[in-house]
């Protein structure tokens, strides 16, 4: 079994916020295995000096969708899925040579692909996965224009959603979902900002469509994310039982309260709308939804700053598509107009791994939790810079105990 020494490392304490330097970190195989200031030793070790840089944990992204390699959805849907598969590997490579070692995807992503990155078939971070998004008919997962009749969205289509309408098909949906190896379910309860026939004040699914959803992810004990902008649809997935709320970015005080009471995560996604605003056309978003990225852009910045002052736990993600993968850091420079460097480090870390269900196994160096280590120059809690200029700044990408680059 292989082993690393991390020796001479100022380790980033992300629980604490803090510090900590002339620490040392002994990774076997994949995992941690020890921490500590004294001299480590482990026989025939690998040992890598870090010099008194920063070592922290490898960073979580809790919204992606690492199939879409198109803004057009409904372009994506004729994709052949052998394609669709080839970009998403290619997209995943990048995310992690970002420093990105574990995502969720909201919709595209399948046990194939978690399975070919686990396989090391692909380069990439840990896959979490929805499978496909439920939506129903006429939904932000539904991409038929209002002429087309025909529904080109069955669970074996290269498109991130499925339809369905009714407590039976929610149910059957989410069951088959569930087969098929999915880690939470991802529901959509409003409009949004890709799909061609709702608008973003709509809600979506009746009430006892969203619980019998919630039903089976806690009978498979997962859990549900919600697409949700506005107060009132956000409201009607917290009362079902909705752990996580995607975008929010009509939140009201209110409904940052009831988030609160909760303890519903946000995640907010502000980099793909400030992407979209600048080259959504050009990357391929219909110019009809052009106007609903304004919409719901202006708004985001203050529903960031409102949930922050109320304390709801948030959580990084970025959303981005096609193109604008390469902006995936940019939450982190549009966040810190509102945050301070640790909370948003926080966000992407340890209230990632508490929304995934996976506290002490990754966010944290700490023995026992997976080997998902990075090495910066630069010193992150005062200059988020250092972590959206991987080129110049990430000097070391550990990945579940593997060394995908060490520049040291």
């Amino acid at each position: 079994m292989s082993a690393v020494i991390f020796k001479n490392a100022t380790l980033l304490d992300v629980v604490e916020g803090q510090l900590l330097p002339d620490s040392n970190i002994l990774v076997i195989g994949s995992a941690v295995a020890e921490v500590d200031s004294a001299n480590l030793n482990f026989a025939g070790a690998r040992v890598v000096d870090v010099a008194g840089r920063v070592l922290m944990p490898g960073l979580c992204d809790a919204h992606v969708h690492v199939t879409a390699a198109t803004p057009d959805f409904a372009a994506l849907t004729r994709w052949s899925p052998s394609y669709v598969a080839a970009r998403a590997g290619e997209i995943m490579r990048a995310m992690l040579y970002r420093g990105f070692t574990t995502v969720r995807d909201a919709g595209g992503a399948d046990h194939g692909l978690s399975q070919a990155v686990s396989e090391k078939l692909f380069l990439g971070p840990r896959l979490l996965f929805c499978g496909k998004a439920i939506s129903q008919t006429g939904g932000h997962g539904d991409m038929r224009l209002p002429g087309e009749q025909h529904l080109g969205h069955c669970p074996c289509c290269a498109g991130v959603s499925r339809i369905c309408d009714g407590v039976s098909e929610i149910r059957h949906a989410c069951r088959d979902e569930i087969r098929k190896g999915a880690t939470h379910l991802k529901l959509m309860v409003s409009g949004g900002v890709a799909s061609p026939t709702d608008r973003i004040t709509s809600t979506q699914f009746a009430d006892d469509e969203i619980e019998a959803a919630v039903q089976e992810a806690d009978a498979a004990e997962i859990y549900c994310m919600a697409h949700a902008y506005t107060p009132r649809a956000i409201q009607r997935a917290i009362r079902a039982g909705v752990r996580s709320i995607e975008h929010g970015n009509l939140l009201d005080a209110e409904t940052a309260r009831m988030l609160l009471e909760h303890g519903t995560f946000l995640v907010p996604t502000l980099s793909t709308y400030d992407a979209l605003a600048r080259e959504g056309v050009e990357a391929g978003l219909p110019v009809s939804m052009r106007t609903k990225v304004d919409e719901v852009f202006q708004a985001g910045l203050q529903a960031l700053e409102l949930a922050a002052a109320t304390g709801v736990q948030l959580v990084y993600g970025s959303d981005l598509l096609g193109s604008m993968h390469k902006y995936q850091l940019n939450e982190f420079a549009i966040r810190g107009e509102v945050q301070k460097p640790i909370e948003i480090i926080r966000s992407a870390t340890i209230n990632a791994a508490k929304l995934f269900n996976m506290s002490g196994q990754i966010g944290v160096v700490a023995p026992l939790a997976k080997a998902d280590l990075l090495v910066v120059d630069g010193n992150p809690l005062e200059d988020l810079g250092v972590l959206q200029n991987p080129e110049r700044f990430l000097r070391v990408i550990m990945h579940d105990g593997d060394l995908i680059r060490c520049d040291i």
